[in-house]
């Protein structure tokens, strides 16, 4: 997968899909801004891009559409290039743009639901399910039946280790509506579990 997106970051005519059509480079210092631009999110990728695979995987259930997710998010990434000035602020951006993207995925499988058609993750096949554990395997199915909000703040909570502000920028909502949902997430996720909150 990381060959996939770098190789596309570095040849724009393949990230932008159309054959012969080059994203135009202007010369100077526009070119020399897109050359850390590009460099920049190309190291964001190299560091985060596992991470954001897990966190992508814990919201769709299966590794195929998460690694889907994330490179989609990096080749929209690299088409909004230019207008990445900060390059600090790659990184939230890559979060969000993660998480809408498996807001999408689940939105189509509820349509594709309420048409007769069902998905079955493969990552609950028996050789995945060897490989989780038991116990992490409980918790991972109790969090695949919390709703979608619930579970994106626990796993930007506890997997990404992300502060209330963090959450709340990648999510699109506010920092008291962070604190509700994750405490609310963690008592469904408790009695889902059969524990006491």
């Amino acid at each position: 997968m990381e060959t996939d997106i770098v190789a596309n970051m570095r040849h724009p005519r393949r990230a932008s899909g159309a054959p012969g059509t080059d994203v135009p480079v202007a010369g100077g210092a526009a070119a020399d801004d897109r050359a850390a631009a590009t460099a920049a999110l190309v190291a964001l990728f190299r560091e985060h891009q596992l991470a954001l695979a897990r966190t992508a995987l814990m919201i769709v259930g299966d590794r195929a559409t998460a690694e889907d997710v994330v490179q989609d998010a990096f080749v929209d990434l690299y088409r909004r290039i230019d207008r990445l000035t900060d390059h600090h602020r790659m990184l939230p951006y890559a979060r969000a743009a993660v998480v809408n993207k498996c807001r999408t995925v689940l939105r189509r499988r509820k349509l594709a639901f309420r048409a007769g058609r069902t998905h079955e993750p493969p990552v609950w096949s028996a050789e995945s399910a060897a490989m989780l554990g038991e116990e992490r395997r409980e918790v991972f199915l109790a969090l695949r039946r919390l709703p979608q909000r619930r579970r994106e703040a626990l796993v930007l909570r506890y997997y990404l280790d992300l502060d209330e502000r963090e959450i709340a920028e990648t999510m699109g909502i506010g920092v008291g509506t962070v604190r509700s949902t994750v405490s609310r997430a963690l008592a469904s996720l408790a009695d889902l579990l059969g524990e006491k909150a």
